[in-house]
C-alpha cells in the first residue's frame, strides 16, 4: 500500500509574470545598446564655418587715401580738402608714426600735383598732425597719360581679412554634401572688418568710463518716488 504525500503550494514561490515582463524588456534594450557604436560619433568637428575660412586678422597694414588731381589744378578744391581732413582724422585716431604725401612723377598732372602737395601738408598740420611726422616722397607712374593721384599713406593696426573671389571648384558640383563654397561669407567678413573703428577691441576690452553721477542720482530719485508704479 503506497501513500502519497501532498505538499501544499506556497503562493510566494510562484513565478511572477508581472515582474518577469519588465525585466525581459530591460534586458533586450541593454543588449541593443551594446552593439551601438556610440564611441565613434563625432560632432562639431566639421571645418565649414565662414568665420574660420575667412578670419578677421588684426595686423599692421598700410592705409592709403587718393586725391584726384587734374593737370590744370592750382589749389585744393572743397572736395579735396574734405578728403585730406578725413585722412588726418583717421590718422590721428589710429596711428602715430610718419604720414607720407606721395606725389606722382612722370604723369601729365605731375606739375599740378607738386603744387598741391604743399597745400595738402598745410591742411594736415591744421588738422593736428605734427609737422615733423609729415613726409613727402615721389612715386613713378608707368604711363605719362595717366592722371595719377596724390596719395596719403601711413601704417596703422588694421582689422582685415583675405582677398575675396576664390573659386577653387565648381560651387554647384558638391551640393549633395551641403557644404559652403570657398568664397562664402568673405564679403560679409570684409565689411565687418571695415566697420571696426578700433581693432584693439577685438583683442581686449577697453577700460570702463566713469559713472555719470548726475544721471545716477536722477535714476535713484525716480526709483524712490515712482518705483512702485514703474512696473505697472
Amino acid at each position: 500500500m503506497s501513500s502519497k504525500i501532498s505538499v501544499p503550494a506556497n503562493p510566494d514561490l510562484r513565478p511572477s509574470r508581472t515582474f518577469a515582463a519588465p525585466m525581459l524588456v530591460a534586458v533586450s534594450l541593454l543588449s541593443g545598446c551594446a552593439g551601438w557604436p556610440g564611441h565613434s560619433v563625432t560632432v562639431g568637428a566639421v571645418p565649414d564655418d565662414y568665420r574660420t575660412n575667412h578670419p578677421i586678422v588684426v595686423a599692421e597694414k598700410e592705409r592709403t587715401v587718393d586725391i584726384p588731381v587734374a593737370s590744370g589744378d592750382r589749389r585744393l578744391t572743397v572736395s579735396m580738402r574734405e578728403i585730406v581732413r578725413g585722412a588726418a582724422q583717421s590718422y590721428r585716431s589710429s596711428a602715430s608714426g610718419a604720414i607720407r604725401i606721395m606725389v606722382p612723377v612722370g604723369s601729365a598732372n605731375a606739375g599740378a600735383a607738386s603744387v598741391l602737395s604743399t597745400q595738402v601738408a598745410s591742411v594736415l598740420r591744421d588738422e593736428g598732425v605734427p609737422g615733423d611726422r609729415i613726409l613727402s616722397s615721389p612715386y613713378h607712374v608707368t604711363s605719362a597719360d595717366d592722371a595719377a593721384p596724390i596719395r596719403i599713406a601711413y601704417m596703422a593696426v588694421t582689422a582685415s581679412t583675405g582677398e575675396c573671389g576664390r573659386w577653387p571648384e565648381d560651387m554647384l558640383a558638391n551640393t549633395t554634401e551641403n557644404k559652403h563654397y570657398a568664397n562664402f561669407g568673405c564679403a560679409t567678413q570684409n565689411n565687418l572688418a571695415a566697420q571696426i573703428a578700433n581693432p584693439g577691441d577685438l583683442i581686449a576690452p577697453r577700460g570702463m568710463t566713469p559713472i555719470d553721477a548726475e544721471r545716477r542720482s536722477t535714476v535713484i530719485e525716480t526709483y524712490r518716488t515712482e518705483g512702485a508704479g514703474l512696473g505697472q
